[in-house]
């Protein structure tokens, strides 16, 4: 019988999905999601419960799975938040403590006590990364002190520690799989970019045995086996959420970008098979390796705030609905010079100033409601130019398209000030679930559901491109403008 389904698992910070596609039609077909609960111990501290990540994740799974024929799916992807820590008993698979989610700051006293100067030069060389509570290694190295059952475990060699995806891994297969892909291991701060394995000294800097970490592997590997009702289905195609949606939008070459509008925006730009230091406190990560084939690598640079700009529009009452914003920008009413910044949790490249606050400037008593929805959708335009300007200064690869996605790439006034700014076209991407096709896309590879990335390039579609309509000197006295409020604020 010919097999004809991929399911993809999409574990993200704020809910699971799990999503049905058929290869033969090109298109996701049916879809469960399950939110997941945040926990706030502490004021800067954020929680996860990975024992509800994993029975939510199952629950939409076998309910995907009952819906089909499981002889027919080719295999299941998994992409996932990167970062966020589990830790784990080997021998009864359940969690020790709460994982530490990406977002948590309990550990950024150790990071600007500890790994400052040559350490943080050394962190920067190795890894790409710079230092921060962002990443894994901290949050294991916390656990590892804070953690009562932790030493007993680790002399008995059943301690593990993982990312999302590991953790998820171990639980399908029964605790048979202990792995990551090596995308997610790049996130650790644990992990040589040059050589993609643990790297000792690092790994001796954090206090972290190597024993309780996991095997890393290719992103098209199948890992283990997910048994449903009998059948024995392959689990292939780990991958980090952000490299996965560079993955699902065909940014296959060199120079090809990608930037996705959700929660926050993540910029990320292919960069090739040769590392390359960002000179400008952005992050150099792996996009994906192929099994016999060189790593690719990538630029990445991010902006704290976009979708939660437009909830905070309606948590004011300035909008009801997502869709009221575009309604809004669209009513011809020109901003006056209305500036909206949006940092209500910091911002980050290319300023990386965590005590910036958002802010509504310009204001006078004849602004209106839509004027402050217009200002708010190019307030998240200016920024992604801003880490858009960044990354061309570090690879100075040029590129005539953006492939975009996510909520925010929904808004057509949105999409057309961007372009307009940065003077590019922007492909909106068919398939708004860009992060679970990516997953597709690695584990079709793994299982050869497809053949090769030319094959997968025909699968990708666009629904639309904008193009600027704004002169260049129009552009840059508008951008120019926006510099001036950001330097007056901070």
């Amino acid at each position: 019988m010919n097999k004809k389904f991929i399911v993809a698992i999409d574990e993200g910070t704020s809910s699971v999905r799990v999503s049905l596609y058929d290869v033969l039609k090109n298109k996701f077909t049916l879809s469960r999601r399950e939110t997941i609960t945040q926990y706030y111990p502490q004021p800067g501290w954020v929680e996860h419960d990975a024992e509800e990540i994993f029975q939510k994740t199952k629950m939409c799974l076998d309910d995907i799975l009952s819906e089909i024929d499981e002889s027919l799916v080719f295999g299941i992807g998994i992409t996932n938040q990167r970062e966020t820590t589990v830790c784990w008993n080997k021998k009864t698979q359940k969690p020790l403590q709460k994982a530490i989610v990406w977002q948590c700051r309990r550990t950024a006293d150790y990071v600007s006590k500890n790994l400052t100067g040559s350490v943080a030069e050394k962190i920067h060389k190795t890894t790409g990364l710079l230092p921060d509570s962002y990443f894994s290694a901290t949050k294991i190295n916390w656990i590892l002190t804070h953690n009562k059952k932790a030493p007993a475990l680790l002399k008995s060699n059943n301690l593990c520690f993982g990312t999302i995806d590991s953790f998820l891994t171990f639980r399908l297969t029964g605790g048979k799989s202990f792995v990551t892909d090596i995308t997610n291991a790049s996130r650790t701060m644990l992990m040589n970019l040059k050589t993609g394995l643990w790297d000792d000294e690092l790994l001796s800097l954090f206090g972290i045995p190597k024993s309780v970490l996991p095997q890393i592997v290719e992103n098209d590997k199948i890992v283990g086996y997910y048994n449903f009702k009998g059948t024995d289905i392959p689990i292939a195609g780990i991958i980090g959420d952000q490299q996965s949606s560079l993955f699902g939008q065909t940014c296959f070459e060199c120079g090809d970008i990608k930037a996705t509008y959700g929660t926050g925006s993540f910029v990320l730009q292919n960069i090739g098979n040769k590392i390359l230091y960002s000179k400008n406190k952005l992050i150099t990560t792996v996009a994906w390796k192929l099994e016999n084939q060189k790593t690719f690598y990538a630029i990445e640079g991010s902006v704290f705030n976009c979708g939660s700009a437009i909830n905070w529009l309606k948590n004011v009452g300035i909008i009801k609905s997502p869709s009221d914003c575009d309604n809004m920008a669209e009513t011809g009413e020109i901003t006056k010079g209305v500036f909206f910044i949006p940092a209500f949790t910091g911002l980050g490249a290319p300023y990386w100033n965590p005590n910036a606050k958002a802010i509504l400037c310009g204001i006078t008593p004849g602004v209106s409601k839509n004027q402050i929805a217009r200002a708010v959708l190019e307030g998240i335009a200016f920024r992604v130019c801003d880490v858009l300007n960044v990354i061309y200064k570090d690879t100075n690869l040029s590129f005539n398209t953006i492939k975009v996605d996510g909520g925010v790439s929904r808004s057509n006034y949105a999409m057309q000030f961007e372009s307009n700014l940065i003077q590019k076209n922007i492909d909106i991407s068919k398939e708004s679930e860009s992060t679970s096709l990516g997953a597709v896309f690695m584990c079709g590879l793994a299982t050869k559901a497809f053949n090769s990335l030319e094959e997968i390039k025909k699968v990708y579609q666009k629904s639309k491109t904008f193009k600027p309509k704004m002169a260049l000197s129009d552009a840059e006295n508008l951008y120019d403008e926006y510099k001036k409020i950001i330097k007056k604020a901070f």
